[in-house]
């Protein structure tokens, strides 16, 4: 199954993990990422601290718990390649409709990750290091 049709298909639980120029890493909740047609995966950011990270520090983790029993789901290294704020793309990509007053204020933003490696959430995979 491609990347596209496993996160519009399987429901679960995302965290993506970044770290500063300094190495201060963070960890925040994240919904499934958007599967784009170049093959790059994006999440749509607020201006909060894995945003903030991302700017001296290209280099990020993601990892998708799957919603069944039992510890299934994927480890993804990622190098963020590009980002949009305010686009008409990201518009179309909010899965969320919020009442009025509850979404974050602020600019967002669109934040695109070339994948450098795909593991699966418990093992090494194929390649051990």
């Amino acid at each position: 199954m491609d990347l596209k049709s496993y996160f519009e298909s399987t429901r679960g639980f995302g965290v993506l993990s970044t770290a500063d120029r300094e190495g201060r890493v963070d960890a925040a909740v994240y919904s499934r990422p958007h599967m784009m047609e170049d093959g790059t995966m994006a999440f749509i950011m607020n201006d909060r601290l894995s945003h903030q990270y991302l700017q001296s520090n290209p280099y990020a983790a993601y990892l998708y718990r799957e919603g069944s029993e039992g510890y299934q789901g994927k480890r993804f290294f990622l190098t963020k390649v590009r980002e949009e704020q305010d686009t008409e793309l990201l518009a179309q990509l909010k899965r969320r409709v919020y009442t009025q007053g509850k979404e974050h204020q602020g600019p967002k933003f669109l934040v695109f990750f070339k994948i450098d490696k795909e593991l699966p959430l418990i093992g090494p995979g194929e390649e051990t290091e």
